[in-house]
């Protein structure tokens, strides 16, 4: 008679019941019981508009803490009757001194009582001021994030700071190692040339002296307004958070009063493409023991969606379809390394520093490129192959690369939304684009439904478009625009033609 651990090895490796499979329950054993998720209603995003337009939005997340946020529905993109920068000078200045508060350290510590701690970020069509704490704080909270908002002191010490904040970042961004926030600025200019989403998101260094307290009150009295604000909380319970949003911005009058307004820029985003090339010494941009060699970026991109649009999910699809990465990444369940820019490029090209397709996304445009690094000597031969995979897309899509790509989205999303910092920015941002909000389950629905057709779809359409070129670094072997934008013209059957373009 065996007993103890010998008998629990011979249970665990199936010998006590050799003939049953381990997709069938086990013969006498009782039928499991799982536990049911509570009723739907109970996670879903809760909207209430107040009487001046301001809209409040909550998603139930059970914990100690919460993430409550301002955003506004302003950003570089409209600054076309401005001086180019102000919104980077407000998401330097946010959480400063305020009607309430003395002074940011003030701020800090008043959160510091409830475990709090605070961000604000611009982008080119949202500025997002948000606070994570103890959900018994919420009155705190959302009294302090209406001063900061509407109530800030911008006081000539404070803009001065911002001004030396922001000339450093400038200096550092062109001597960092990673190109990436740099080109991703010179494809938007090339892509949507002196409009909208290509106007710069950073201030330029001109600007910096030019940009005041009158000038950005005159700018805040036109977008601070509350019917482009969203209130979302995440963590909290919906009465509460509206109660709060009456208390604090019901009737608020703005530290730059009102009737000053110049009209909000309304503009829908012209798609241009074009090329914006940087000459850059990039022998020395990483010294030390393991510099990284000299390297040309390139960056290709053509016009896809707006995220309103139904076409928005193929092109997600269609992105996590070319993925991409360094030639450094490790393999590994989850790296990518199915996608096609591993198995087309970099596992073919060993000299291939990197490639990654990035999908940029709009509520009137959208932008999707991919981003190449190599040795100087090898751009031109960089740039056919980078052409040659935006072609490629029109081809046949194979349905185990789809499902894997879908499968992929799929699971990206749902670990991003396991934060409660990501449920709040996604409540805030849907909420302020659509006054409404698609759950997790709805959008794995759609990607669940593209079909290989769709992807063929929407790369057809993106492809009758002008391509957008951005270039850094030694550029002495760069084919000329007309040669990238004739090999992305080209259909399947002139191919080998294409390639002698840029011979």
């Amino acid at each position: 008679r065996r007993c103890g651990l010998a008998a629990g090895r011979s249970y665990s490796g199936g010998g006590a019941y050799p003939s049953v499979s381990l997709t069938c329950p086990l013969p006498g054993v009782p039928k499991a019981v799982f536990a049911a998720a509570e009723s739907r209603e109970r996670f879903e995003t809760r909207v209430t508009v107040l009487e001046n337009g301001l809209r409040v939005a909550s998603q139930n997340k059970f914990g100690q803490f919460c993430t409550v946020g301002i955003l506004v529905n302003s950003g570089s993109r409209h600054e076309a009757k401005y001086l180019s920068g102000i919104s980077h000078f407000l998401e330097k200045l946010a959480f400063s001194s305020t009607a309430q508060f003395g002074s940011k350290d003030e701020i800090l510590l008043t959160l510091e009582k409830h475990g709090g701690i605070c961000d604000c970020q611009a982008s080119r069509d949202t500025i997002m001021y948000a606070v994570s704490a103890d959900a018994r704080g919420l009155d705190t909270v959302v009294n302090l994030l209406a001063d900061v908002t509407l109530q800030p002191r911008l006081s000539d010490e404070e803009i001065e700071m911002t001004r030396m904040a922001i000339r450093f970042e400038l200096e550092d961004l062109n001597m960092r190692p990673d190109p990436e926030p740099l080109l991703t600025e010179m494809i938007h200019a090339a892509a949507f040339r002196d409009n909208t989403v290509g106007l710069n998101r950073f201030c330029p260094v001109e600007n910096t002296d030019k940009i005041d307290r009158d000038v950005l009150h005159s700018y805040l009295s036109s977008y601070y307004t509350p019917d482009r604000m969203v209130l979302a909380g995440v963590g909290i319970e919906h009465e509460q958070l509206v109660e709060c949003a009456r208390k604090y911005l019901l009737g608020v009058e703005p530290v730059w009063g009102t009737g000053r307004s110049r009209g909000v820029d309304r503009s829908v985003a012209q798609y241009t493409g074009g090329i914006v090339k940087v000459e850059k010494d990039m022998s020395d941009v990483s010294l030390g023991p393991t510099p990284i060699p000299e390297l040309t970026h390139i960056m290709i991109g053509l016009e896809s969606c707006s995220f309103l649009e139904d076409d928005f999910i193929p092109f997600a699809v269609l992105n996590m379809m070319m993925g991409g990465g360094g030639s450094f990444s490790a393999g590994g369940p989850g790296k990518g390394m199915f996608t096609r820019l591993y198995l087309n490029v970099l596992n073919r090209h060993h000299w291939m520093y990197n490639a990654t397709s990035y999908h940029h996304s709009y509520e009137d445009t959208g932008l999707l490129c991919i981003h190449a690094s190599a040795d100087p000597k090898q751009v031109r031969e960089m740039v056919e192959i980078i052409t040659r995979e935006f072609i490629l897309m029109a081809g046949a899509v194979g349905e185990v690369e789809l499902e894997r790509a879908k499968t992929q989205l799929k699971s990206m999303l749902m670990m991003n939304l396991e934060s409660r910092p990501v449920i709040f920015e996604d409540v805030g941002r849907q909420v302020l684009a659509t006054n409404t909000r698609k759950l997790p389950h709805e959008l794995c629905a759609l990607i669940s439904q593209v079909k290989p057709t769709d992807i063929k779809r929407v790369v057809t359409k993106m492809l009758h478009k002008k391509p957008a070129v951005a270039a850094l670094g030694d550029l002495t072997d760069l084919p000329t625009y007309e040669h990238i934008q004739a090999a992305l013209s080209s259909k399947d059957g002139r191919l080998p033609r294409l390639y002698r373009l840029f011979r």
